[in-house]
């Protein structure tokens, strides 16, 4: 079994016994969203797939607090906003801007993109590389900016 999956199972124990119940409750959901992919897709995730359903987890509550922040439900938003910081636990070290902009960069000069039409291509190189270490629409967006400036 991958390390990834061990280590979440490890701190769900650690929450059990010290009495962290949101944090708990964040911990099993993880593990409800990764035991749902491997009964469907009948496997055992590794690492880099439970990244995966980490990124995704991340990017539902990065909407969802967008969305009750502009509806004026602060409320809710705290409680996406304490489940992004325990979903990112698990996550590899995030990129700094500075990482993000030199990757772009370099991706760009790979694969000989020139116009936004080859944008794709970009994000094909870059997704493996950042994912659950960047958020992939602030890449979009940057990659954009690369081919207008």
């Amino acid at each position: 079994m991958d390390q990834l999956k061990e280590r979440i199972k490890d701190d769900m124990k650690a929450s059990m016994k010290s009495g962290e119940k949101v944090r708990l409750g964040v911990i099993r959901m993880i593990l409800a969203a990764i035991k749902q992919v491997e009964v469907d897709e009948r496997i055992e995730l590794d690492d880099a797939r439970i990244i995966t359903v980490l990124d995704k987890m991340l990017k539902q509550r990065r909407e969802s607090i967008k969305q009750y922040t502009d509806a004026g439900r602060l409320d809710l938003s705290a409680i996406e906003e304490a489940e992004v910081v325990v979903i990112q636990e698990f996550l590899p070290q995030a990129l700094t801007e500075a990482e993000i902009d030199q990757m772009v960069a370099q991706a760009i000069a790979e694969t000989g993109a020139t116009s936004i039409k080859e944008m794709g291509a970009v994000m094909a190189l870059l997704r493996p590389q950042m994912l659950g270490r960047a958020d992939m629409a602030v890449v979009s967006a940057r990659i954009k900016a690369g081919f207008a400036g």
